[in-house]
């Protein structure tokens, strides 16, 4: 089977590095896959640009441009929503014309258009989408948050500073409406959660929603001496590591404030606790913590698992999740978890038995979280727990056999 895999990147950001991983675990089931995208940053040969790099910045530039005019030259939310109104054609390519499936991921920021969404479409060919986050089934925004408008149509979409029942979000709803008319698609959430908004949303109707999770290569990802990986990283022995990571450590959607309150307060307790960032940016929030703290900047996907097996405890207080790469890492790697009740976090972290599941933006919940895990709780049986919980849901050969079957049924 000729699979033809459509991402924005192959290996930044999060999306990009669960199409990439899906990818090989499917070429190691036998199938032919190729991943066509704007922006290519490994050495992969099975990995295809999809145009020259000036064109690639063009149709960036050209979208965000234009949302940058829609909302009166405000750079707020100026990354929340995508337009799509630009990006390339990969219908008339060779690799597209002998694919069997055309397998879309996150394909935003000047990859493909809506027109194009529409062209793969009416080509008949097999389509799966696989959803990283809530813009296929609404006007033009990545996550909602409280807003509920993509249940009928959008419009008064509050990423506009000047809205309307008949604004930006609306007219991209239709115009998706259409272009999602010219075909099946079966879309892939890869969290229950997610599926479950999608199902919600006028522009899944008709269409076949279900939720596979992102895979993992867990002999990748594996627990690790820990004594021997902080020797290896020139890590403090005798102190407890709470790392924290991100693609952009200094992002507000990754909860940073809560985690600076949390640390606060963790403060008025004696601890022994560190802090390790991975991410660009790090150094800025490592200045801000109440508690030592060491930033290793941006780290490579490939020496990642030695980061997390280096740590205690991974904390994750997202604003705004589906299945986050890193918690899955982490868990794979034996490394208890804590994370905001929020998206697909809780169908991941079971509560008290492989991490600690945190209400919602509280900050004290997440400082008892952190001191709990650390201090209170069974380490060894947590972080069994965690690992068996990859193992058993997000082990890569299992989740490349549960898109095999999709790809036979589309």
């Amino acid at each position: 089977m000729n699979i033809l895999i459509v991402s924005t990147s192959d290996i930044y950001g999060g999306a990009a590095v669960a199409a990439f991983r899906l990818m090989h675990a499917l070429r190691s089931c036998g199938d032919n896959v190729t991943m066509i995208v704007r922006d290519k940053q490994s050495a992969d040969d099975h990995v295809v640009p999809a145009g020259a790099k000036q064109l690639n910045r063009f149709y960036f530039y050209w979208e965000r441009g234009n949302i940058f005019l829609q909302n009166r030259f405000s750079k707020k939310n100026l990354f929340d929503i995508s337009i799509a109104n630009t990006g390339h054609s990969i219908t008339g390519l060779p690799i597209f014309k002998e694919a069997d499936v055309v397998h879309l991921h996150w394909i935003n920021q000047g990859m493909l258009s809506v027109d194009e969404v529409g062209k793969i479409l009416s080509s008949g060919k097999k389509v799966v989408w696989t959803m990283h986050d809530m813009w296929s089934f609404t006007g033009i925004c990545h996550h909602a948050g409280t807003c509920r408008n993509y249940l009928q149509s959008c419009g008064n979409c509050p990423y506009l500073v000047t809205n309307s029942p008949d604004d930006l979000s609306h007219r991209l709803f239709v115009k998706k409406q259409a272009a999602y008319k010219k075909g099946a698609i079966t879309f892939v959430a890869c969290s229950n959660w997610l599926k479950e908004l999608a199902l919600k949303s006028p522009l899944t109707k008709g269409h076949r929603v279900v939720s596979i999770p992102n895979p993992i290569n867990t002999e990748l990802y594996h627990p690790q001496d820990k004594s021997a990986v902080r020797k290896q990283l020139n890590l403090p022995e005798d102190r407890k590591i709470v790392l924290f990571a991100a693609v952009k450590a200094s992002d507000p959607r990754k909860g940073i404030d809560y985690l600076l309150e949390a640390s606060r307060l963790i403060t008025k307790h004696p601890n022994n606790i560190v802090y390790l960032i991975a991410g660009t940016h790090g150094e800025e929030l490592a200045e801000k913590l109440n508690l030592p703290a060491h930033s290793m900047g941006f780290v490579p996907s490939d020496r990642m698992a030695e980061v997390y097996n280096a740590a205690d405890l991974f904390v994750t207080p997202s604003l705004q999740e589906n299945l986050p790469n890193t918690l899955m890492e982490a868990m794979a790697c034996g490394t208890p978890c804590v994370g905001f009740n929020i998206g697909g976090i809780p169908e991941m972290i079971s509560h008290k038995k492989n991490g600690y599941l945190v209400k919602y933006k509280d900050a004290e919940d997440l400082a008892n979280g952190i001191l709990w895990t650390l201090y209170q709780a069974d380490t060894e049986t947590l972080s069994a727990n965690a690992r068996e919980k990859v193992l058993q849901e997000y082990a890569q050969e299992s989740i490349a056999m549960q898109y095999k079957d999709i790809y036979s049924r589309s």
